[in-house]
């Protein structure tokens, strides 16, 4: 195979070095995201336990240093901070928009500004696996129809057209669009994996955000 991919024509051969640097790439952020998503879910794990153990948040804010991963130990001290400006900062007599919404409202802001950087914190680099998913393969098909054109060139110069002419230049062709399989396959199997696991941490999110929010319009009514 290695004999085949020396013997390939220039285009050929600039459409192999496309496809191994997807296919590098993409193996990269696989093992990169792999690691990302599970801290995320096993410290979310640890952290929704020790939050509904502790119960207080002023003790639950020492203690969230220790899940830096999580994206729901994010969320609580994006919206625990925003509660503490608002009771040590009243609002300005100025302030029109921040007077006539509550302290939930604005602790909603936060939370869900939260969410969305921690989506996007997620979800990074998923769109060049998806990428190469469904580019990979025609890229490979460019490669072989290319080549195919190229061999089918060489017969009508040398005016053979037996196996053992046309062959060598097939199979040097097919080459590209196995690569470009074998880029694409691993690519799309690790999006769908991923996108799956970050829809199910953002579901997490909207969850917490919203039971947050609760306990804070019940610590608003005592």
């Amino acid at each position: 195979m290695f004999d085949l991919v020396l013997q390939a024509g220039p285009v050929v051969k600039l459409v192999l070095l496309i496809l191994v640097y997807f296919s590098l790439v993409s193996w990269a952020i696989i093992f990169y995201k792999f690691t990302v998503v599970q801290k995320a879910i096993k410290e979310s794990d640890r952290f929704l336990d020790f939050f509904w153990s502790k119960k207080r948040f002023d003790t639950i804010g020492q203690g969230v240093k220790e899940f830096a991963n999580s994206p729901l130990a994010t969320l609580f001290r994006e919206g625990y901070h925003e509660m503490l400006q608002l009771k040590k900062k009243p609002t300005e007599v100025g302030d029109d928009f921040s007077s006539k919404m509550g302290t939930t409202d604005l602790v909603g802001r936060a939370l869900r500004r939260a969410t969305t950087q921690e989506t996007h914190r997620l979800e990074k680099y998923l769109t060049f696996l998806a990428t190469t998913g469904s580019t990979a393969p025609f890229i490979g098909l460019f490669g072989t129809v290319w080549g195919i054109m190229d061999a089918f060139h060489g017969i009508g110069q040398t005016g053979s057209a037996s196996l053992a002419v046309v062959a060598p230049g097939i199979s040097e062709a097919l080459i590209a669009t196995a690569i470009g399989l074998a880029a694409a396959i691993p690519a799309v199997m690790g999006y769908n994996h991923f996108l799956n696991k970050v829809n199910v941490l953002i579901g997490e999110m909207d969850n917490f955000s919203q039971e947050f929010l609760n306990i804070l319009e019940r610590m608003e009514r005592n």
